[in-house]
Order: structure tokens, then C-alpha cells, then sequence
């Protein structure tokens, strides 16, 4: 049978049979040969469209393994202004955009999301004093850029009907004064949900703003995408999106866990598009705001004297116990479990916890995972792979808080040795890369930079013996990616039989110099053969 497509050219399969060949052809949405020329030659029909990339590079699509694109089409809309660090790098601008929102929005309460001291300094205490000063009448809510603190001034309170007497969540907490009265922080997901949920919620403009969300993960080279905090509530809305062809990356969903730990979803369902494959429980927060379970406390610095965390540990969101209990009820119903956990003490604890877990519900592949572990050792990770738990590391923080890591957070013994890639490695762990959008911006490319290299925004080299090499890097966001996602038997490598989910880049990731991964341009992005990003035609 005649190809659709056949593409010749550079082609890195990331397939350990043949990680190398010159040719692929393409029918029905999948390859249906890759190898030499001469191999697909033959499959070249009269309506077979036929493309040579010069001097470019074919790859598997790329594959983020933990984002939240659902959350992040809505943040990155009009309802929700972006003050994020990459957006707006100056204190005095991010105030003045946040004056600005309260003055044009009115009486329909202003929401922005970004606010991070830690880059943007300079930035005011935001106290629900401050926040009633700029906005005394109407609501105001502000989401730190990590996403595990929400602050709101006292007429978004009332909105939400929280009240110095409102009992904490389960798994997050809202923050009082010594009085005992609100003082306008909320923390971790269900109080920030709480609080902020009605600027995440769906309207109508939500296919747009979903389409406009898959653009910008083509633009970057991915073809799939794990939402990682996957309110059910969205699936009747996701559904009809998929069905009206407007999703062009694929969809691997983690649903939030409930206090109820039950889900109306069973493990797999749905289809290559769309498939829910995990549940997502939070064991600690975030390094930025000091609420992550450490054995080590934050320094003394200007830094975390402004962020009222000197000198102090911080904290996990639940007991082992908790986290047992949580992962037992989803997990003995076949769910694979995804955990937040970004401190040692957190680490350990979730740990100890799977590993009871995997005493009383033996599962032979079952790929519980670790998000983000900033701060894991080098025998944690040899610990999680000999239980076949498996990591996915935020290495982006090293891009942008590689230095404050360093100098305002932790020292040179924690705070360099952050995203410990090259402990991963070593340990045998089948690890991947994430930017944990809308925190970063998707970025496969400098993510391998950054772990190849270490380079902190000054432009140090943060622990090099963390180092990893390039091929490393890219199976992070291939092949590896689609194992952790219980995907590798269709996506993340080249071979028959794959759907043909491909990125064109401007040069080899493996060929370059390591400083260049993240200047390689993506030419075109490909999804079941159909261009998404980009043009084929004007590649070679």
C-alpha cells in the first residue's frame, strides 16, 4: 500500500533496535516503515506526499509528562492577568499591572496569576491589608507563580465565604494573624481551589482557549501532554473539544485525589487521545513559599527574612499515614499514583508509605511516580528504583532559581544539588522532564540544556557532577516520558506499527554543542501525520 507521507532525511527513532535511520513513511496516521531510503522507496505512490528535511532532524514528538494545560488555557486567557516572572520581570511592573486589573475589571473582581517574589524582588508583603488597600470593594485574588498560594483581600473572602472560623481543608490550610483573623493567604491545592477556583472555571470561550493552548505545546515540539490536577468536572467539556478535532496534542490525565478517595473513572479509560491513567496527591508544596518537608532548614538570608521563613523547616500537607491510606484506596482499585513531593522528609515519607502499600497490593509494573523532587538524594532515588517508582523532575528551576537556590534559599550543599538528574541516572532511574506549566513555559529543548549543562541564570555551573549526557536528556522527553505514562507501546520512539507523532528540528540535539540544545528551532510538529506547527513543505 502507498504511503501518505514519507519524510527522508536525519532521523533519530529513539528506538534502541534502530535509533538511527535515513527514511519513514506514514499511512493511516501511523509509520508503517522506518530504515533506509531504499527500505521506504518502494511505498511512494503517485498521491504520496514526500518531504526531505535537508539538513533538519526528525524525532518523536516530544512528550511533557507532567503539565496542567487544561488549567493553564484558562490562566493564560483574558479572564486572568499573566504576572508570571517570564511575562513581567520588574516588582514595580507587576504592581502596577495588578492596580491596573482592579481598576478596569471593576465590580467582576480581578484575578491574576504569577506573583513570585523570589525573581521579581522588590515585590510588597501581599497582606490582606495590602490587598484591601488596592482593592477595598471589589475581589482580588492573586496565585503565586508555584500555584501552592492563593492571596485574596477581604471582599474575595466573602465571595468564596471564608471566615476566620472556616475549618482548613484537608491537605491545605488558609493563613490567620495572631488575632486569629484571615490574613489573605491561602495554602495548597484545596484552600487556593477555594479561593481562586471561580478564575479557573469553564466558559464558553473554553475550546478556544484550549486550541490556543495545544498551539503553544506544538510550537515547542510536543504531541502529548499529561494534565497532572484533572478535574473531572471538565470531562463532559474535554470530550466535546476532542470531538470537534480541536485537540492537537494527546491528552494523559491524572485526576485530583478527594477527600471521599473514590473516582466515578476507571484506570485506562478513554482512547489514544484522551486517556485517564492516574490519580495526583500533593505530599508537600513549594521551595519558593517554604512549605516544603525538608530535613534541612532554609538559610537566614534578606530572602526568606522577607518571606518569613529563616531558619525554619517546612512542612508536608499529610501524615505518612494519610498518604498511605490515600494511594491504598485509588491504588488497590488499579490507579497508578502520582505524588508532589519536593523535600527529603517528604520524599522519604511517601516512600515508606509505597513501600507498605506495595507489601499489601503487589502490582508487577505499576510505576508510581514522584513529581518534581527537588530536593531527593542520591539514595532516595536508588531506593525509589529498587521499589520501580519512578521520577520526574522539574529541572527548569535550575534555569530560573538556580541561583536562588544557591545563595537565598539553601546554601551550596541543598541548594546546588537541586533536580538531581545525574543521581537519577545513575541510580537506574527511567526519569523525565516537565516544566509544570503554567509555572514555566513548555520547553523541551532548554530542559536539556539545562540538565546537560547546570547553568544557573548567572551563568554557574550548579553541582556538575549532576550533569547527564545529551541522549539522556532527550529520552527524558521520548521514550521515557512514554513509559511513564503507560504509553511507550504507541508513542515516544519510532517504529512500525507508532503513530507517526514527530517533530522537525532545525539541527540534531544529539550533534550540537550542549550550551545550543535550547536555540534548535522546531521547523514543524506532526501529529498522526498531520502537520500541527509549522510547514513541512518549507523544510530541506
Amino acid at each position: 500500500m502507498a504511503a501518505d507521507l514519507v519524510l527522508y532525511g536525519d532521523i533519530v527513532t529513539m528506538h534502541e533496535e534502530s535509533p538511527r535511520a535515513q527514511a519513514l513513511a506514514v499511512t493511516g496516521g501511523r509509520i508503517t516503515a522506518v530504515g533506509a531510503r531504499t527500505d521506504v522507496e518502494e511505498l511512494v505512490g503517485p498521491d504520496t506526499r514526500v518531504v526531505d528535511v535537508g539538513g533538519a532532524t526528525v524525532l518523536p514528538g516530544f512528550i511533557e509528562p507532567h503539565g496542567h494545560p487544561l488549567e493553564e488555557a484558562i490562566v493564560l486567557g483574558p479572564d486572568v492577568v499573566d504576572i508570571r516572572p517570564v511575562t513581567i520581570a520588574e516588582a514595580d511592573a507587576v504592581v502596577a499591572a495588578v492596580v491596573d486589573t482592579v481598576r478596569s475589571r471593576g465590580a467582576a473582581g480581578a484575578s491574576l496569576n504569577g506573583w513570585d517574589p523570589l525573581l521579581q524582588k522588590g515585590l510588597p508583603d501581599p497582606t490582606i491589608d495590602w490587598l484591601d488597600s488596592v482593592a477595598p470593594e471589589h475581589p482580588l485574588v492573586i496565585m503565586h507563580n508555584s500555584g501552592h498560594v492563593a492571596y485574596f483581600n477581604t471582599a474575595a473572602a466573602v465571595q468564596a465565604g471564608i471566615t476566620r472560623d472556616t475549618p482548613d481543608p484537608i491537605g491545605g490550610s488558609y493563613g490567620h494573624d495572631a488575632t486569629g483573623a484571615l490574613d489573605g493567604a491561602a495554602y495548597e491545592m484545596p484552600a487556593v481551589f477555594a479561593v481562586a477556583g471561580h478564575a479557573v472555571t469553564i466558559g464558553d470561550d473554553f475550546p478556544a482557549l484550549v486550541a490556543a493552548e495545544c498551539a503553544r505545546l506544538n510550537a515547542a515540539g510536543i504531541t502529548t501532554i499529561a494534565e497532572l490536577s484533572f478535574d473531572p468536572k471538565m470531562r463532559p467539556a474535554l470530550a466535546a473539544i476532542a470531538d470537534a478535532g480541536l485537540l492537537t496534542t494527546r491528552l494523559r490525565l491524572y485526576e485530583m485525589s478527594n477527600d471521599a478517595r473514590t473516582t466515578e473513572a476507571s484506570p485506562g479509560d478513554g482512547n489514544d487521545l484522551v486517556r485517564q491513567i492516574g490519580i495526583k496527591v500533593w505530599s508537600d508544596g513549594s521551595p519558593w513559599v517554604g512549605n516544603i518537608a525538608t530535613s534541612f532548614p532554609y538559610l537566614d538570608t534578606e530572602a526568606t527574612r522577607a518571606l518569613g521563613i529563616a531558619c525554619k523547616h517546612g512542612h508536608a500537607n499529610y501524615t505518612g499515614e494519610q498518604i498511605h491510606d490515600i494511594s491504598s484506596a485509588y491504588f488497590a482499585n488499579g490507579w497508578q499514583m502520582a505524588c508532589h513531593a519536593h523535600g527529603d522528609d517528604a520524599i522519604t515519607m511517601v516512600l515508606d508509605a509505597w513501600e507498605q502499600l506495595l507489601r499489601e497490593h503487589p502490582r508487577p509494573d505499576h510505576r508510581l511516580r514522584l513529581e518534581h523532587v527537588g530536593a531527593m538524594r542520591p539514595d532516595q532515588f536508588v531506593r525509589a528504583a529498587e521499589l520501580g517508582v519512578t521520577v520526574s523532575i522539574f529541572i527548569d528551576h535550575l534555569h530560573y532559581w538556580g541561583d536562588v537556590l544557591v545563595d537565598d534559599l539553601f546554601g551550596p550543599e541543598h541548594g546546588s544539588v537541586w533536580a538531581a538528574a545525574g543521581s537519577a541516572l545513575a541510580a537506574g532511574q527511567r526519569f523525565t522532564f516537565h516544566n509544570d506549566g503554567p509555572v514555566t513555559p513548555a520547553n523541551p529543548l532548554r530542559n536539556m540544556q539545562d540538565s546537560v549543562t547546570r547553568l544557573s541564570p548567572s551563568g554557574r555551573v550548579v553541582a556538575p557532577q549532576e550533569r547527564i549526557p545529551v541522549d539522556a536528556a532527550v529520552r527524558a522527553h521520548t521514550v521515557n516520558a512514554a513509559w511513564q505514562l503507560f504509553s511507550e507501546d504507541h508513542i515516544g520512539s519510532i517504529f512500525p506499527g507508532a503513530y507517526a507523532d514527530l517533530v522537525v528540528l532545525s539541527a540534531n540535539p544529539l550533534e550540537v554543542e550542549p550550551t545550543e540544545l535550547a536555540e534548535i528551532t522546531v521547523l514543524a510538529t506532526v501529529l498522526e501525520g498531520r502537520t500541527v506547527y509549522g510547514d513541512l513543505s518549507a523544510i530541506g
